[in-house]
Formats: C-alpha cells, sequence, structure tokens
C-alpha cells in the first residue's frame, strides 16, 4: 500500500512542477500567435528581430532592415516587442572601459 501512496505523490508532484507551467507557457504562445498583426515588432526562435508587414496563414513576412524582409513561419514567433522595452533600451547607457 505505501508505494502505491508514493506513486501518487510523485504523480501529483510532476503535474504541479512540470506538465501545469509546460500547459500555461502553450496556451500563453498560442495566444501570441493568433493575436499578431502587421506592424507589431516580433522576436523569432532564431533571435532575428523584425516588423511584420504581411501575414498568410501560417506564413510571416517580415522586415528585418529597411527593405530587405524574410518569410518566417508564425510558430518560430517567440515573443513581441512592445515600446516601452524598447524605450528602456534606448535609455540604457553604454559604459565606457577608460583605462
Amino acid at each position: 500500500m505505501e508505494p502505491l501512496i508514493f506513486i501518487g505523490i510523485l504523480v501529483v508532484l510532476l503535474w504541479l512542477l512540470v506538465l501545469r507551467p509546460q500547459r500555461r507557457r502553450a496556451l500563453e504562445h498560442a495566444t501570441l500567435i493568433s493575436n499578431l498583426s502587421v506592424g507589431d515588432e516580433i522576436v523569432s526562435a532564431g533571435g532575428m528581430y523584425g516588423r511584420i508587414t504581411r501575414i498568410d496563414d501560417e506564413v510571416l513576412t517580415v522586415e528585418i532592415a529597411p527593405g530587405i524582409t524574410v518569410r518566417v513561419a508564425r510558430a518560430a514567433i517567440t515573443g513581441l516587442i512592445n515600446s516601452e522595452q524598447k524605450d528602456n533600451e534606448a535609455e540604457t547607457p553604454i559604459a565606457s572601459d577608460d583605462r
């Protein structure tokens, strides 16, 4: 009887520590992907930053530099860059090494 209780506790811990957070992250990613629109600034799974210029079913056209566009799979988008984050990065001074 005791081994069954131990296995039950392990299953509950697995669900709490692994499965539940993974399901939450998957839901957040699905919401992010479904809410993409033209003009959004994104970051892809490969670390490429750009602005969405066109959206087809599962393919996005992303401008990564003025006049340079690439096609990216919608599922490869890992993040949305908001304007507050860009403003904070622009205001952060770069430390110089005065030796």
